[in-house]
């Protein structure tokens, strides 16, 4: 299956809920079990799983980044977001979800998230199904 890409418009930062375009990869793919890799190309964004349930944990997920990784005059890198990219290399820049039956294998609060640090831009990410080859 090829690669899908999507495109967001984010704000300064945030946590944007992306299991629905995962979903409509995996929908179309037809896989039945195998795996979605959702995979983010930029240095100051990345992909998480948590809850989706409460909106709430997502601003306590940022509000801890931010406690974790703060700016720091220290700081060398001359476009003044290095703690963004120690964010986005804290969290990582891609997540693989197992497929069953059609569908992924997410637990019941679990949604995946793009999560901006560097914002506002236009930001891509990418989603690869990938079919199980050995049938057990």
């Amino acid at each position: 299956m090829k690669t899908r890409e999507f495109t967001l418009h984010t704000a300064r930062e945030g946590m944007y809920d992306v299991t629905q375009h995962m979903c409509s990869v995996i929908a179309e793919s037809g896989v039945k079990s195998g795996m979605a890799i959702v995979y983010c190309p930029h240095t100051t964004a990345g992909i998480t799983i948590n809850e989706n349930a409460d909106p709430d944990v997502q601003h306590d997920l940022l509000l801890g980044l931010g406690e974790a990784f703060p700016d720091r005059p220290a700081f060398r890198h001359c476009e003044g977001n290095a703690a963004a990219h120690l964010k986005s290399s804290y969290v990582g820049a891609s997540q693989t979800v197992l497929i069953e039956d059609g569908r992924p294998l997410l637990g019941t609060w679990q949604g995946v998230f793009f999560c901006e640090f560097d914002g506002p831009r236009t930001r891509r990410f990418q989603v690869k199904v990938i079919e199980d080859i050995i049938d057990n």
